[in-house]
């Protein structure tokens, strides 16, 4: 995959949803190369090969992008979208996706995004945490980032999310690493599509408190993690990205959480940079993920 926070100011993605017909590869890549762009890559998914949906993520190349994405994005609209009856998408390299961060205690997740970012090999820039503990404090703000405290009362749970909503403001993505709070049907509203979770289970087995415990007792071959989009029925989002390892009787329920949280890291840093690089077209309850 293309690392698009290595990649100049002038790259662009164009996601793509319709009903599958003649002439729509053509329509795109002819009104790109029309307008001056160079194709970089081309992935495309139908599910019929007739009348089914069609879709299509276009990363292309055109010179003063920044100056030039206004006008590209009203002539796509009336010249292409409109005929084609296209819902799409044009998310640009200069317009770097903010990022937010809850979390509780357990740092395993939220580390990993955060050494990755650090790093430089996520693209965005992660603008603060908050939790609903102190606990990590220390840990966030080695890394330079705000780190906010916002407790939640059992009995009035809304007035933190009101003020989480407050202070995520102009964030295009929240990303709940490890946040054991359920969030209520206001705050998944306010932040439709723009909040990926990381459940620590292979949905949909083993879902609630302690899922480890739950495959110790049952005796499980595979345990795994599970990145999905949140809506406001819990745990059961539009699915990302699932990672899965074999174990067996002879694994300890700590041995089990161990191994949980490695493969938690994985999926939800995988899950996030996808989201990121305009990889995912939400279909329903499905996801369309381009490599």
């Amino acid at each position: 995959m293309t690392n698009c926070f290595e990649c100049d100011d002038n790259l662009a993605r164009l996601l793509v949803t319709c009903q599958d017909r003649s002439g729509i590869v053509q329509a795109v890549s002819g009104f790109l190369y029309h307008h001056g762009a160079n194709i970089v890559s081309l992935d495309q998914h139908t599910t019929e090969a007739y009348g089914g949906k069609y879709f299509m993520r276009v990363e292309f190349h055109l010179e003063d992008l920044a100056n030039k994405k206004a006008t590209l994005s009203e002539t796509f609209a009336r010249n292409v979208a409109a005929p084609y009856e296209i819902n799409w998408r044009l998310s640009c390299n200069h317009d770097v996706k903010k990022v937010g961060v809850l979390v509780s205690r357990e740092d395993h997740a939220m580390l990993e995004l955060l050494w990755r970012y650090s790093r430089g090999t996520l693209p965005c820039r992660i603008t603060k945490v908050v939790s609903n503990h102190e606990d990590l404090r220390e840990s966030v703000e080695r890394f330079g980032i705000e780190f906010i405290h916002i407790p939640v009362n059992k009995d009035d749970k809304e007035s933190a999310y009101d003020k989480i909503t407050e202070v995520m403001k102009g964030n295009d993505l929240l990303v709940l690493a490890r946040y054991m709070q359920i969030l209520s049907p206001k705050f998944v509203d306010t932040w439709a599509g723009k909040v990926i979770n990381i459940h620590h289970s292979f949905l949909p087995a083993f879902v609630g408190a302690n899922p480890y415990k739950q495959a110790f007792d049952k005796g499980v071959k595979l345990i795994g993690a599970t990145a999905h989009y949140v809506t406001s029925e819990l745990d059961e989002g539009p699915i990302i990205e699932q990672g899965v390892q074999r174990v067996s009787h002879a694994y300890s329920v700590p041995e089990l959480r161990e191994i949980g949280r490695d493969i938690e890291r994985d999926v939800l840093a995988r899950a996030v940079r996808w989201h990121l690089e305009d990889r995912i077209i939400v279909d329903g309850n499905k996801t369309v993920v381009f490599d």
